[in-house]
């Protein structure tokens, strides 16, 4: 048999034996938190238009912006495997210390502290 197909095959049945096994096996408990419109904490009779702290967005910004950067590292792995590793290791050690200079400024300026 095709080596592609039997895997297709198999991941074909696990996904299903999985999706059943969640089906027949999940707990079902509805309660009144579960039933209400709204699971994000907020109450749906009051005003919509509740201010956000803006603190909130600009720590979700850091977390992306560092997050982001970090996903540059994943290839380094398989590029300290080129003819030239030496570059790779002097770019990773750029992108680690521009972050790591990066957090120092964050925390000196109070970026991460939620509480004012």
């Amino acid at each position: 048999m095709n080596t592609i197909l039997s895997t297709l095959l198999l991941s074909l049945v696990l996904s299903t034996i999985l999706t059943m096994t969640n089906f027949l096996l999940a707990q079902t408990n509805p309660d009144s938190e579960k039933l209400s419109p709204y699971e994000c904490g907020f109450d749906p009779l009051g005003s919509a238009r509740l201010p956000f702290s803006i603190r909130f967005f600009l720590v979700a910004i850091l977390f992306l912006l560092f997050d982001l950067e970090i996903a540059l590292l994943l290839p380094l792995p398989w590029a300290t495997q080129l003819q030239f590793p030496s570059t790779t290791m002097t770019w990773t050690y750029a992108i680690i210390t521009l972050l790591t200079l990066g957090l120092i400024y964050e925390w000196t300026q109070g970026g991460l502290e939620w509480a004012e």
